[in-house]
C-alpha cells in the first residue's frame, strides 16, 4: 500500500472509532416507505425517536426501532464506563438507500404479465452526542468567518 493511501485508511479507522453506525441491509420495505419514518426521527433525541418508532403504525418503524436500539448500543460498547443518561444522544444521519429488486410477472390481459417489483432497501443510522455536533458547527462558522 502506498503511503498516500495508508494515510488515509489511518485517518478513516481513527474516524470510525469516534462514529456510532448500525446498518441494515436487504430490508423488505420500499425505500420510500422507509424514508418516511427516517424522516420522522431524523436530527431528535434517541429517547424522543424512540418512542415515536415505538408507536407509530407504520410497519417500517418496528424495523427502524431495533436498528436504533442498535446504534445505541453500539455507542455504549465504544464507551464503556460512560453512563447514557449523562451524555444526551442525538440522531444525527440517516441514509436510506435502495437495495436489489425482486421482479415477478403478475397475468395481465390478453395473455401478456405485468411486471411487479418488489423492493427493498438499506439503513444506514449515526447516533452522536449533542456537544460533539454543537463543535462541529461552531468549527464551520468560524472556517466561514475567516
Amino acid at each position: 500500500m502506498g503511503a498516500r493511501k495508508k494515510i488515509a485508511a489511518d485517518a478513516r479507522k481513527e474516524e470510525m472509532k469516534t462514529t456510532y453506525i448500525a446498518r441494515l441491509n436487504n430490508c423488505p420495505t420500499s425505500p420510500r416507505k422507509m424514508r418516511l419514518v427516517a424522516d420522522m426521527i431524523r436530527g431528535k433525541k434517541v429517547d424522543l425517536a424512540l418512542g415515536l418508532l415505538k408507536f407509530s403504525k407504520k410497519e417500517a418503524a418496528g424495523n427502524m426501532y431495533k436498528l436504533l436500539l442498535s446504534a445505541i448500543n453500539n455507542w455504549q460498547a465504544k464507551n464503556e464506563g460512560v453512563r447514557i443518561e449523562d451524555q444526551p444522544l442525538v440522531v444525527s444521519k440517516v441514509y436510506v438507500d435502495s437495495a436489489r429488486q425482486l421482479k415477478r410477472l403478475r397475468p395481465a390481459p390478453q395473455g401478456r404479465g405485468y411486471r411487479i417489483r418488489k423492493r427493498s432497501n438499506h439503513v444506514t443510522l449515526f447516533v452522536d452526542t449533542v456537544n460533539k455536533k454543537v463543535e462541529n458547527t461552531q468549527q464551520v462558522t468560524e472556517n466561514t468567518e475567516a
